[in-house]
């Protein structure tokens, strides 16, 4: 006997159709249907034969035909015997024939009965994988009888109304949050600068805090700005709707921030196709660009590359930024989108960013039906994809 390889049956389970609730619910149908139908069949055939064996034991008693004398009497088959055997034999085969056509249509019935039971748990399962947290409003509203399924429907639209208010509670604190904090902060901004501009000569110790005074106040002003980006981006909050040229926003981008590319020595690359045009915020898509030329700059390395990509691929627009510098492990990438993580150090500042510069970039893109990639790559640095649903037409105006 010969040895079946060690992965064979892996592979032959891999080919297996997947087994749905379903295909199972069917089968059980068609089971359960053959078998009682087989018991049916051969109780009657019982029955049948039977009344057959009665009636053969009746024709024989009655059935000797008398014969000469010194010869052995005759029996003679009855008519009736041989039409109950034929009977028999009509009886088996048209039963089968029938319980072969109707079994068939158990499986088809039991098909059908299952997908219709079974249709609000697959609306449930397409819901559960659209929802995220820039829909929350969205419910299932399950019609029907009042039945189990119905109810495992409310109780899941329970748990996203629970969700939404959760999500819009928090998303609302930072917002307020970030407009209570902006008043305490101008007016310690106004104190420091009196207090620098009284007349008389102020001691060097005294003139260094008070730049890093400055410095830290305006590291929180950015702060708070970003944290009302984020936050308006998250509950999808569009009021200057336009169509938007992203070859142009990263265009202004890289021209604003010509100095510090400067200043680190670094080469960049652009390619733009001239019909990059994204419908959503102006305010919103352009902060998403200049966050991805930030993190190429400020993530990078001396004497390093950046490489700005626009491209339209049918009903999407791509903008791709890549840049050199450190290799990152790519089971970290995934973590670069989310509030306040960095590389190597998680809510410690490292003077590159305040670490949510890509997680509004991921929430900007998702409210405006897009998405964000990240891949590291293998000589170092990080690969940034946003695609966005291209413009039904290039018009709208140019950001100030």
């Amino acid at each position: 006997m010969t040895a079946r390889p060690a992965g064979s049956a892996h592979l032959l389970q891999l080919r297996l159709p997947r087994r749905t609730v379903r295909a199972r619910l069917a089968i059980f149908y068609f089971g359960a249907f053959l078998v009682s139908s087989a018991v049916l069949l051969a109780a009657t055939v019982g029955v049948w034969q039977g009344r057959t064996t009665v009636s053969s034991s009746a024709s024989r008693s009655t059935g000797a035909v008398p014969a000469p004398r010194g010869t052995s009497p005759v029996h003679v088959v009855p008519p009736q015997a041989l039409q109950h055997t034929s009977d028999l034999h009509q009886l088996l085969v048209a039963s089968v024939i029938a319980l072969a056509l109707i079994a068939a249509l158990s499986v088809v019935l039991g098909w059908l009965v299952a997908g219709r039971f079974l249709a609000p748990l697959r609306a449930i399962t397409a819901t559960t994988r659209q929802i995220s947290a820039s829909n929350l409003h969205e419910r299932l509203n399950l019609a029907g009888p009042n039945d189990e399924i119905k109810e495992l429907g409310d109780t899941f639209d329970d748990l996203l109304g629970r969700l939404e208010r959760s999500f819009d509670f928090e998303r609302q604190f930072v917002a307020n949050a970030s407009h209570e904090l902006r008043t305490p902060l101008a007016t310690m901004r106004a104190s420091l600068d009196v207090a620098m501009a009284k007349p008389g000569p102020v001691p060097a110790p005294t003139q260094i805090l008070a730049d890093r005074l400055r410095r830290e106040l305006d590291q929180v002003d950015r702060l708070l700005e970003s944290f009302l980006t984020l936050s308006q981006a998250q509950q999808g909050l569009v009021t200057d709707e336009a169509a938007v040229s992203l070859d142009a926003a990263a265009a202004a981008a890289l021209e604003r921030r010509s100095g510090s590319v400067a200043m680190m020595g670094l080469s960049v690359d652009q390619e733009w196709c001239g019909q990059a045009w994204a419908r959503g915020s102006e305010t919103l898509l352009w902060r998403m660009v200049e966050n991805v030329v930030d993190n190429a700059v400020q993530h990078n390395e001396q004497g390093g590359w950046i490489r700005i990509e626009t491209a339209v691929d049918g009903p999407f627009v791509w903008l791709v930024a890549e840049n050199g510098g450190p290799v990152i492990p790519q089971d970290e990438v995934g973590q670069l989108a989310r509030p306040f993580r960095r590389l190597g150090a998680e809510r410690t500042s490292s003077g590159k960013g305040n670490g949510l510069g890509l997680s509004i970039v991921r929430s900007i893109a998702q409210a405006h039906g897009g998405s964000l990639e990240l891949q590291a790559r293998e000589g170092g640095g990080l690969r940034v994809l946003i695609t966005l649903p291209v413009a039904g037409t290039a018009t709208g105006g140019m950001h100030p």
